[in-house]
């Protein structure tokens, strides 16, 4: 049943081999095993494993190498990240659906196989989501492009930036997991990402990656980074059915690689949840600077936070919370 599910999908039945759909391609084998591992395949070696969609897939790479556009490594690089991204994408739609055909059931009440139900799936949903995947790729592709064309405008690396690096992460987390069965804890998991993501995007912010008990976002200035902390201790540590959580905001220039951010910034906000007390926002002092007067700060005492020495971090509010 697997095969018949493999077709459905794909679309076709495998009939090349590594050699084989190589040769069709135009390509060496070397090349076309590159390319197939920084996908995150392994070898097919002699399998017929193949469609003729790859042979297709293989020759667009192919023809973009030989107009000089870019070079082989960076092709590589794009396919890896690619691969990457449509892996994890892979596996978080295939556990979404296996949640919801789980326990449904035939006409005559028996239950449905998985791959009868996911095979339905694909055959009648699998076109939509092809169509909005390519959608939301260039809706993200132009906001990204953007943001380096106003980097680049300034004269500046365009992968190199000055952000709000903002951490989100659940407390007391390894305790509670441990005291959950493992649907208990997807769901715990998958309802915290969710509504962080949620309250960064609306805040105005970009969320850069998910831990499972923790997010990391990135906000262009202090204000909006702060605005948002507040908007997910309010939206996860309001609510009794979810742990408290804790956030740390750090200042400063990352550098952006592979839809990540790396820098001081990022490490010292994921530091700063450590000394955060439930439910409270710590920040760093260049963090500080750039708030307005609508938020109150207070200087905690010193930390020796590991990589950065003893730091002072600050935990801060909204003005008006003092005064009712």
């Amino acid at each position: 049943m697997s095969d018949d599910l493999s077709r459905a999908i794909l679309g076709a039945e495998p009939t090349f081999t590594s050699e084989e759909v190589a040769a069709a391609a135009g390509v060496t084998y070397e090349e076309a095993r590159r390319l197939w591992r920084a996908l995150g395949f392994p070898d097919a070696l002699d399998a017929k494993a193949f469609v003729p969609a790859d042979v297709d897939a293989l020759k667009m790479v192919q023809a973009v190498l030989r107009s000089g556009a870019i070079d082989d490594d960076t092709v590589v690089r794009l396919t890896r990240a690619l691969g990457t991204t449509m892996s994890r994408l892979a596996d978080w739609q295939v556990s979404t659906l296996a949640e919801a055909l789980e326990g449904r059931t035939s006409d005559d009440g028996g239950r449905i196989p998985w791959s009868t139900g996911a095979g339905t799936v694909a055959q009648t949903m699998g076109p939509v989501f092809e169509r909005l995947l390519v959608y939301a790729w260039r809706r993200h592709l132009a906001a990204s492009a953007i943001r380096a064309e106003a980097l680049a405008a300034d004269e500046e690396d365009v992968l190199r930036m000055v952000v709000t690096v903002g951490f989100a992460d659940l407390v007391a987390f390894t305790k509670l997991s441990n005291g959950l069965d493992d649907d208990g804890l997807a769901d715990l998991v998958e309802e915290f990402e969710t509504r962080c993501i949620d309250v960064v995007t609306e805040g105005g912010g970009r969320p850069i990656k998910t831990l499972g008990d923790s997010v990391l976002y990135v906000a262009e200035s202090p204000e909006v980074a702060t605005d948002i902390a507040f908007a997910i201790v309010a939206e996860i540590g309001g609510d009794r059915s979810l742990p408290d959580v804790r956030v740390g905001l750090g200042t400063g220039p990352v550098i952006s690689r592979l839809g990540d951010v790396y820098g001081p910034p990022v490490n010292l906000a994921a530091r700063l949840t450590a000394v955060a007390r439930r439910n409270r926002v710590i920040i760093d002092d260049t963090t500080a600077a750039g708030l307005s007067d609508r938020f109150e700060t207070r200087a905690m005492a010193q930390r020796n936070l590991r990589g950065f020495g003893n730091v002072a971090p600050l935990t801060v509010r909204h003005r008006w919370s003092y005064n009712g």
